[in-house]
């Protein structure tokens, strides 16, 4: 009868044998803490990936869920402490960008090339119309789920917001892959394939974006030091003072 019943369930697979596909380095490293620990290993390792980028939540949670399949913790659970993980994550972010201060942060705007000021209050003056927003949204597009949390701290949004919102996002990010894990089993690893594309497009994006940037802002400086360098045209404003032809 136990042997029947074993082979109805089916043979239990550790999380690391199951992570073979995925390599090794910072992935086997995640992969030995969640094995260890359990939830609070996998939100040890997201809030980790907060901080420190070469650990993948695309591989994290889906292996949460995978270990949870296996009956190592339960789903709840793991949604739970690898929500708990990303909140505290960005929170260290947060303060960091509240260390860094609007101050400091202008002045090292100021030192950029191709970077005004003005664009800096542009900026500050979105995030304080859109921060809200930003923070929950953009905790569910790679690359600037861990980036988004500075400029908040930057701007001293309100923790308890800042907190609520970062909670919202990440708990439905965290869920999705917390999910395919726990349905793929032993073929979890496949999530940070598809992952790995939409990061692909967010970082054309981002390139996008900043040549258009660059780009403009050259054209701009350029336009500028021909008019310049160009002679006064007649009636117009001249050193203070209005520019005229001399008549014959």
């Amino acid at each position: 009868m136990i042997g029947n019943a074993q082979l109805l369930a089916g043979p239990r697979v550790s999380a690391a044998r199951a992570a073979e596909p995925a390599g090794e380095g910072p992935v086997g490293w995640v992969t030995g803490l969640v094995e260890r620990l359990g939830g609070p290993g996998a939100g040890l390792a997201v809030a980790l990936e907060n901080l420190f980028p070469p650990i993948p939540s695309e591989v994290i949670l889906p292996l949460a869920g995978f270990t949870a399949s296996q009956g190592r913790m339960s789903l709840f659970g793991a949604i739970a402490w690898t929500t708990l993980g990303s909140v505290l994550g960005a929170l260290a972010l947060y303060y960091v960008g509240a260390a860094l201060g609007r101050d400091r942060m202008r002045a090292l705007a100021a030192r950029l090339p191709l970077i005004k000021l003005d664009d800096v209050d542009r900026t500050e003056a979105w995030f304080l119309r859109h921060g809200v927003k930003a923070v929950f949204f953009g905790r569910m597009i790679p690359i600037f789920r861990s980036l988004i949390s500075v400029p908040a701290g930057v701007e001293r949004m309100p923790v308890p917001v800042f907190l609520l919102f970062t909670a919202l996002g990440s708990l439905i990010w965290n869920t999705a892959f917390v999910l395919a894990g726990y349905l793929l089993g032993e073929n979890w690893h496949v999530v940070e394939a598809y992952v790995g594309t939409l990061q692909n497009v967010v970082i054309l994006a981002v390139v996008a974006g900043v040549g258009w940037f660059v780009v403009s802002r050259v054209r701009r400086s350029r336009r500028a030091a021909a008019e310049s360098d160009a002679p006064p045209r007649p009636g117009t404003v001249y050193r203070g003072g209005w520019y005229a032809p001399e008549e014959d």
